[in-house]
């Protein structure tokens, strides 16, 4: 049994300045994005991969971008929505560009979580870290036990960020879990453990991490 994990595509056309997108962002895919989801589905596709079940979160990127991958890949059931999978909400970064956080709280603040998923203090974010590991380790169990066969999940950068820590261990180096827009990672379930194939892989390339 496999366990697909992908982050949603594009959210901001060429050009313009992106924000930080959380969970009150509730912005839809691109043109860009709908293709970065397509190419989910067609990597599944090529793998020979139609999963038995389909997990969203509940924003319209990740629902629009799970809608797009099940109808290249072949899937005909109903895409699930987990609330447990909705984007961290960012609090006072929500909406704001690099520059501007910049400014407030220094350049140290926003590398500490893109390379070391260290929440900022005071910033207002939520839910908490424990809470977030907490759904995703729940979510986790829940594919598991259901044993239903292969599984896609599409979520957002922030959470996918818990779920690597889970699959690939606490002593995994923290830079390795972030997770590029359209890009991919998966696990299989073996003897009741994850393992992990391949994470933050572009669909392209996810063959081989897929079919491990």
């Amino acid at each position: 049994m496999r366990l697909i994990l992908a982050r949603h595509g594009n959210t901001f056309e060429a050009g313009e300045t992106p924000v930080w997108v959380g969970a009150r962002e509730d912005y839809a895919l691109t043109a860009k994005g709908q293709e970065q989801s397509r190419a989910i589905g067609a990597a599944l596709k090529t793998a020979g991969i139609v999963p038995a079940r389909i997990i969203a979160g509940p924003l319209k990127r990740t629902r629009e971008g799970a809608a797009l991958a099940a109808k290249v890949c072949g899937f005909g059931g109903a895409v699930e929505i987990d609330e447990r999978l909705k984007e961290i909400d960012y609090g006072v970064w929500g909406g704001r560009s690099d520059a501007d956080i910049s400014a407030q709280w220094g350049a140290g603040a926003i590398e500490a979580w893109r390379e070391r998923s260290v929440v900022p203090d005071g910033a207002g974010w939520s839910p908490d870290p424990h809470m977030i590991e907490a759904h995703a380790k729940a979510v986790l169990d829940a594919v598991a036990q259901a044993q239903g066969g292969d599984v896609l999940m599409i979520s957002s950068n922030g959470i996918l960020r818990y779920f690597h820590r889970l699959i690939a261990g606490a002593g995994a180096p923290p830079e390795e879990a972030k997770v590029k827009t359209g890009h991919m990672g998966a696990a299989r379930l073996e003897n009741g453990a994850w393992r992990l194939l391949g994470w933050n892989v572009p669909p392209e390339h996810a063959r081989e991490a897929l079919n491990s």
